[in-house]
């Protein structure tokens, strides 16, 4: 059983596809004192922030019209949350050079992401804007994550400094005027909340999301756990506008069932687990 867990997960997030090794005196982009490499080394919450954070990233048009007219979320909806992944775990761990290669080539990428939107609004995924609403969703949902389902106690002194690490990438990939504290995260989300839109494009890319089917049965529970907490994560506003909102009956049902799972996998990695992905 334990082979079988660690086995999806590795298939789950592509684990082995990139050498993570760096080179004496590469301490990578943020180095192995960083509040970055702890937040990210805990796959359970990382699965759920993730989840929460495409959830709400989806929310804008513009973020959302670039899965719609770009991907393959039909056919691969988990595609995107395996790409976040790697992308997480090559610049958090990775050498330098990694780091810059793989932001080099997702800009790159953006600059064919772009179109109109139904109401002929146009978009673009190089729009600074649009890369800070990314970001900042993602950021803030991996951070929640992590204090709900690894470290409740987290300073708010560290929390802050994790979202000031995480600015720097962010900027790297071309965001503009992004939130480094709390404080001025919330004051971001209060500003966007106007733009959020959600529709029948949006449904349908968040039921394939929470809807995909589990490839190995015994994994299956715990696939929809992660699903069912990541939902729950989400911020009241952005749950609302989904439509999900989860009862406040329910929320300690699913935080349990979640802090069992993270619980499961973290003895499953335990073994031979690359540091990308190490719960």
């Amino acid at each position: 059983m334990r082979d079988t867990i660690r086995d999806e997960i590795h298939r789950l997030v592509g684990a082995g596809q990139m050498k993570l090794a760096r080179e004496p005196g590469d301490p990578g982009l943020f180095g192995p004192g960083s509040v970055a490499w702890q937040v990210h080394g805990d796959f359970s919450a990382m699965m759920i922030g993730g989840v929460a954070a495409l959830m709400t990233q989806m929310l804008h048009p513009g973020a959302l019209a670039g899965v719609w007219d770009h991907s393959d979320w039909e056919k691969n909806p988990a595609g995107r949350l395996k790409r976040t992944a790697q992308f997480v775990a090559g610049t958090t761990y990775g050498p330098t050079a990694l780091a810059h290669a793989q932001i080099a080539r997702v800009r790159a990428v953006h600059e064919h992401v772009s179109g109109t939107l139904p109401d002929g609004t146009p978009y673009s995924a190089t729009d600074p804007h649009l890369l800070t609403w990314v970001h900042v969703a993602e950021a803030d949902c991996f951070l929640r994550a992590y204090i709900a389902y690894r470290e409740p106690g987290m300073t708010g002194a560290r929390q802050d400094r994790y979202l000031a690490e995480m600015a720097v990438l962010a900027r790297l990939m071309g965001a503009g005027d992004v939130p480094e504290s709390r404080r001025a995260m919330a004051a971001y989300f209060r500003e966007i909340r106007a733009e959020l839109r959600f529709d029948g494009r949006t449904h349908a890319v968040a039921t394939a999301l929470l809807g995909q089917p589990a490839t190995n049965g015994a994994t299956a529970p715990i696939q929809a756990l992660l699903l069912q907490a990541g939902v729950e994560l989400m911020q009241p506003w952005a749950a609302t506008l989904h439509g999900r909102a989860v009862g406040t009956f329910s929320r300690p049902a699913i935080r349990f069932g979640a802090n069992a799972t993270a619980g499961v996998l973290r003895w499953a990695l335990a073994a031979r687990a690359p540091k990308a992905i190490e719960a």
